[in-house]
């Protein structure tokens, strides 16, 4: 039985040395990769991002608790990317201390990634080990991010939902919003919702919505300020106004809105017919990425050494632009 057919027949011990394999890009998880890629497209990816210390990880282990006790658990799958520690390479565990909640449970997996680097917070072998999950059979894969800032839109390309986390008190919906951090969001949270500043969050990130999705039209009339609704942008089944819920992570609260809201963005994007669009640009991304990494690992084994060198040489004392050089490089002159 190979690796990946005991990942299929429910093998803990097998999905975790895969899941290892996958994160190190070895030829082995490639190739189980390969075997597994029909079985999966059936989870619902959730992405968790935001800034550090607005309890990501708190959220995702209450999210992952309602799940799991629900009349009808769904098994989860928590993919939570770290930053590499200075010492080992690996991946820092903070977010295994806090979701002790969840050890003991079968239908739960957590898996800490260390981002070596990667942009955006998100280590580059992601894709892969949440593939692994879905086609384990896990229906549900909450993806938490590092919140490394503006690159974290990565998150977007790889999740169906995103949820972009806020706390009250810290300024970061500002910074979010000139980040663009917000524009990925399909829902936004303001946890720590019982810190003062709560209202003076919800109003900011409202006043950004209402710029990005104005549903309500002002004028004035006789010097009074009148607001009618717009109907186009209200009853559009094809748009989505992201929600705005609070909670308390620490106590649970507001857990269950949010999975309502959670559970009514995949059902819309079924209905819509964006589910299926997400999937493919998601698999359009992957393939790209995999080409520029392939070919440019294929170019620079045709490369020699010293001319690289040379090249390099010439970019160190100014005397060829970067783009200069790639030109010279790609007129086949490599010797």
């Amino acid at each position: 039985m190979t690796l990946a057919q005991s990942v299929l027949s429910g093998d803990r011990l097998a999905l975790a040395r895969l899941l290892t394999l996958v994160e190190n890009n070895t030829p082995e998880g490639r190739e189980a990769l390969d075997e597994l890629f029909p079985h999966a497209g059936r989870a619902h990816l959730v992405g968790v991002t935001g800034s550090p210390g607005s309890g990501k990880s708190s959220l995702v282990n209450q999210i992952a608790l309602h799940y799991r006790k629900a009349d009808s658990p769904r098994r989860v799958a928590i993919v939570a990317v770290d930053p590499t520690s200075p010492f080992t390479g690996g991946a820092v565990l903070g977010d295994r201390v806090r979701m002790r909640d969840l050890s003991g449970d079968s239908g739960v997996f957590i898996r800490s990634m260390a981002t070596r680097g990667s942009l955006g917070g998100l280590a580059q072998a992601t894709a892969g080990v949440v593939q692994v999950f879905d086609a384990a059979g896990f229906e549900l894969v909450l993806i938490e991010t590092v919140g490394a800032g503006q690159a974290e839109v990565d998150i977007a390309r790889l999740a169906h939902t995103t949820l972009v986390v806020e706390a009250p008190g810290m300024g970061d919906e500002i910074q979010a919003i000139k980040a663009g951090i917000l524009e990925i969001a399909d829902i936004l949270v303001i946890n720590k919702a019982d810190h003062p500043g709560a209202d003076n969050t919800e109003r900011a990130l409202k006043s950004m919505l209402d710029l990005a999705h104005p549903v309500e039209k002002v004028f004035r009339h006789h010097g009074q300020a009148m607001t009618v609704s717009a109907p186009e942008a209200a009853h559009d089944p094809a748009l989505w106004i992201p929600p705005i819920v609070r909670t308390v992570a620490t106590e649970g609260t507001g857990v269950a809105e949010l999975v309502k809201s959670i559970s009514a963005h995949a059902e819309h994007l079924r209905r819509s017919g964006d589910w299926s669009k997400r999937e493919r640009t998601r698999l359009e991304t992957e393939l790209d990425l995999m080409l520029t990494q392939t070919l440019a690992a294929q170019f620079r084994a045709q490369l020699s050494e010293s001319r690289y060198d040379e090249i390099v040489d010439q970019l160190t004392k100014r005397t060829l632009s970067p783009w200069e050089a790639v030109k010279s490089l790609m007129n086949g002159n490599k010797s």
